[in-house]
């Protein structure tokens, strides 16, 4: 049977409030975007702050998924994605695509085996000079369903109160599902064998002018191989890294990229809400990792994966979070830019 997903060893109520301080690739300033808690508006400024304690933020990282490794490739494109979009990406050919592997913890020396959630992003540039990018974590689903649900998330997790987040949990019990995924999901010791989920809800646009509203996935090729987390962290801190530097030495890994398409009805402004395994997919390309290089001087430490990033024949749909997560991707972006002396080194040390 496979090794259970288990959290490190802490409380469960302490591993949620990690998980909650770490997850769903950046989407905290959504709040901000919507304008939903005015007049007491809240700043993309305040809500990355929510990322890290006070006086301890990474300086010269990102403020989110602040662990991670480059990689270089290129996307496969089998042409069966003309048909839902006229995103030139969806021509049959080869594109260059830049990413990262990423561990969803705001802390950038966090030994892997403490963090349950892993992510992918990446760039996929066609000859036109239009971009593709996108941000995905290895969850099936986000971790609550509304803005105003992660608000509250963040405040529980940050609150001194013991009774915080146990009334958090009692108030949102679609978290007791993501609570669950943690829980029981295997791990395993790489990165290549992790699938990748674009959890927010996208419009694809076809030549006649018809829209669909879609997710996509990446599908390991690679068979995932359960392993304990005692035994990832008898790994060492950084075995993901090591390990997926020595495996594409070896040879290429790949993903295959699958669109679901929502039927009538179906959730596209509440990535809490799985879609129904039995709607209609479509393969409509491989990812191919081919390279992988350390991020520090390496190409993906000043990009900035903005899910707002699209090719003409995308669009964003009413989901608000890839809007709020840009705000919140750019304030980081500011901030680890503006404090480039500082990295690469830890928060202790980049402090003046």
């Amino acid at each position: 049977m496979p090794e259970p997903r288990r959290s490190p060893p802490r409380s469960l109520i302490g591993s949620l409030v990690l998980i909650a301080a770490v997850v769903g690739c950046g989407a905290a300033a959504f709040a901000y975007t919507a304008g939903w808690f005015s007049p007491r508006r809240l700043t993309p400024d305040r809500l990355v702050d929510a990322f890290s304690p006070p006086n301890a933020e990474p300086l010269g990282h990102r403020r989110n998924h602040a662990k991670g490794i480059c990689f270089t490739g290129v996307f496969e494109s089998n042409g069966a994605g003309a048909t839902l979009s006229t995103a030139r990406v969806f021509t049959s050919g080869q594109y260059p695509v830049l990413g990262r592997f990423n561990l969803a913890t705001p802390n950038p020396d966090a030994p892997d085996a403490t963090v349950p959630v892993r992510g992918m992003g990446l760039r996929i540039t066609t000859p036109d000079g239009q971009q593709w990018r996108s941000a995905m974590i290895d969850a099936p689903f986000f971790a609550v369903a509304t803005p105003q649900a992660f608000y509250a998330l963040l405040e529980a997790s940050g609150s001194k109160d013991p009774k915080a987040m146990p009334e958090f949990i009692a108030a949102h019990r679609e978290f007791g599902a993501f609570a669950a995924w943690v829980g029981s999901a295997p791990w395993t010791g790489s990165y290549a064998e992790e699938p990748y989920n674009g959890l927010n809800s996208f419009i694809f646009t076809d030549g006649s002018g018809a829209e669909h509203a879609v997710r996509w996935s990446l599908i390991p090729q690679a068979k995932p191989v359960p392993i304990s987390v005692d035994d990832l962290a008898k790994r060492g801190p950084d075995a993901l890294e090591q390990e997926i530097t020595t495996r594409i030495q070896a040879g290429p890994a790949r993903w295959t990229m699958v669109v679901s398409l929502a039927n009538p009805g179906d959730p596209t402004a509440d990535p809490s809400k799985a879609w129904p395994a039995d709607r209609r997919k479509v393969e409509v390309g491989t990812l191919v990792v081919q390279q992988i290089e350390p991020e520090r001087d390496g190409p993906c430490l000043n990009i900035n994966f903005d899910p707002t990033v699209l090719p003409k024949g995308i669009t964003t749909s009413d989901d608000p979070f890839p809007a709020a997560r840009s705000a919140a991707y750019a304030k980081s972006y500011d901030r680890r830019t503006a404090e480039a002396k500082y990295y690469p080194g830890t928060a202790t040390e980049a402090k003046p």
